[in-house]
């Protein structure tokens, strides 16, 4: 079949991780942009970022909104990979179909 790349149980599987990667990146990338204090130590910040500029929570705020859209940006990769999954999954079983026609009949 042409554009079948992988089996339906990595298909399956990649609908299964697309969706938890969609949902986990998608909320951090929500409490990124909502400034979560849980969240400090996974923003890339320096001292320098801290004492060198006039308005420090600014620039702080600006690298939690850096990294919350560079979550979005990762989920949306998610769903194209598990769009590509789905359609991977539809042709495996539009293989499976068409080889049961041609067996019984």
């Amino acid at each position: 079949m042409r554009g079948l790349i992988c089996g339906p149980k990595l298909a399956a599987c990649g609908i299964v991780l697309s969706t938890w990667g969609v949902i986990m990146l998608a909320m951090l990338g929500i409490f990124f942009t909502t400034h979560s204090a849980v969240l400090i130590e996974d923003v890339p910040f320096t001292d320098q970022d801290i004492h060198q500029d006039i308005n420090p929570p600014q620039r702080i705020y600006a690298l939690y909104n850096q990294v919350g859209y560079n979550c979005f940006i990762a989920a949306a990769f998610y769903i194209l990979f598990g769009f590509f999954s789905c359609c991977q999954m539809k042709l495996n079983k539009r293989k499976v179909s068409s080889f049961f026609c041609v067996a019984f009949f």
